[in-house]
């Protein structure tokens, strides 16, 4: 009993969801030791169990990440993410104009911190910032009659810009987060005529941009559109020519079959690249079979159940708006995950959230996750409500008396 009071300090907010979490923390450490062997190859330095200190480490920090924003009020997320815009917007232009390659890898969506060997993914932190601001515009408008005109600057203006930085080192992130930031807006009650024009304006840039990196990509710095265009190709052929990733991430998830093949005897996390993070949910499939990713599936679906309790249950437009803005993101991204395994995506280079081996997605999914059980620890129970209203009732009569 006094260890389970040791961690209700600690514990704050929805409890299920913290449950779920902790599931998924802990089930990590099994496909990332698998393929943790492919990782010792491909880095070219330390040990299996040098991979899985380094994982328990990410984790460790994340789940403190998590024990601290859950205490924060909800409330100032929302000017957080309006001071972190400008320096988002540097980050990612650094990021963008850096060196092309880190130890021979295109490093256009990586910042490598000075004096340090330690990388970092702008673009997961600037989609989290982008969507919080969202939701914090939202609400400052809400029930106001708005115009294009008076939303430019103040909306459109830092999500294009936001996007725009993104999109040519990281196609499938900017795809992804104008796609959310959509879905916000229209959860928001957005005027869906103005959406619909941003919509098709978002497209059309999108091809413009594309374009003309097709055709005269030396004069856009670190542009990846090249491989976008390779992955493209490889997933609509019907010929039987598949890429490389996806034909061993489709044999692995054949091998796996009904129960799978076993904890730690996956043959392909040999062959498979980035089997540690981009393609585990394959080797998940080979070692756990259908059942054991079913369950994890199923993990991720009861994570979006509790999301949208917290969401519906949450007394303020901001908080409910908050919680899409940092929930749906991560379990979007998790589905896209496995429908690239099972080639229902091209490639997108998008992690199993809390599951891939890295750090910077890891801390981000933790972000979101400590952001909402924050939001959680202040919905009311009805009982609360109640008094709260009759407080304000009592208030009210003693100031008219």
């Amino acid at each position: 009993m006094k260890g389970l009071g040791f961690l209700k300090n600690y514990i704050k907010g929805d409890k299920y969801l913290w449950a779920f979490i902790v599931i998924l923390a802990i089930f990590s450490f099994l496909p990332v030791y698998s393929a943790s062997s492919n990782l010792v190859y491909t880095v070219g330095s330390g040990s299996v169990f040098s991979h899985m200190g380094k994982h328990a480490a990410f984790l460790v920090i994340g789940l403190i990440i998590i024990v601290t924003l859950q205490r924060v009020d909800y409330k100032y997320f929302g000017g957080l993410a309006l001071l972190g815009l400008p320096i988002i917007f540097i980050l990612l232009v650094v990021t963008l104009v850096q060196g092309t390659t880190i130890e021979g890898a295109n490093a256009a969506r990586w910042l490598k911190l000075p004096g340090t060997s330690i990388t970092i993914q702008t673009s997961t932190f600037a989609s989290m910032v982008l969507l919080v601001y969202i939701a914090r515009y939202l609400t400052k408008i809400r029930d106001k009659q708005v115009t294009f005109a008076q939303s430019f600057f103040p909306l459109f203006f830092p999500m294009f810009v936001v996007i725009g930085l993104i999109f040519p080192a990281n196609g499938s992130t900017a795809v992804i987060l104008f796609a959310m930031c959509m879905v916000l807006l229209f959860i928001g009650g957005f005027p869906w005529k103005i959406l619909a024009g941003i919509f098709g304006f978002g497209v059309i840039a999108g091809g413009l941009f594309i374009f003309l990196a097709l055709n005269y990509g030396d004069l856009i710095p670190n542009s990846r559109v090249h491989t976008w265009k390779s992955r493209i190709e490889n997933f609509s052929k019907d010929d039987g020519i598949e890429s490389y990733q996806v034909h061993h991430a489709k044999a692995a998830i054949n091998r796996g079959g009904i129960s799978g093949v076993g904890p730690g005897k996956s043959v392909f996390k040999q062959t498979l690249p980035q089997s540690s993070s981009d393609f585990i949910f394959a080797i998940i499939v080979e070692e756990y079979g259908i059942i054991g990713s079913a369950g994890l599936i199923f993990i991720f679906l009861l994570i979006l159940f509790r999301i949208m309790i917290v969401a519906t249950k949450i007394h303020t437009f901001f908080g409910t708006l908050l919680v899409f803005a940092v929930g749906v993101p991560v379990i979007f991204q998790a589905m896209v995950n496995m429908g690239v395994a099972v080639n229902l995506f091209p490639v997108t280079g998008q992690p199993l959230p809390m599951i891939s081996y890295g750090g910077t997605s890891l801390w981000v999914t933790c972000i979101a996750f400590g952001i909402i059980l924050s939001v959680s620890r202040a919905i009311k129970t009805p009982e609360e409500i109640q008094l709260e209203e009759k407080r304000n009732t009592d208030a009210v009569i003693q100031d008219i008396a």
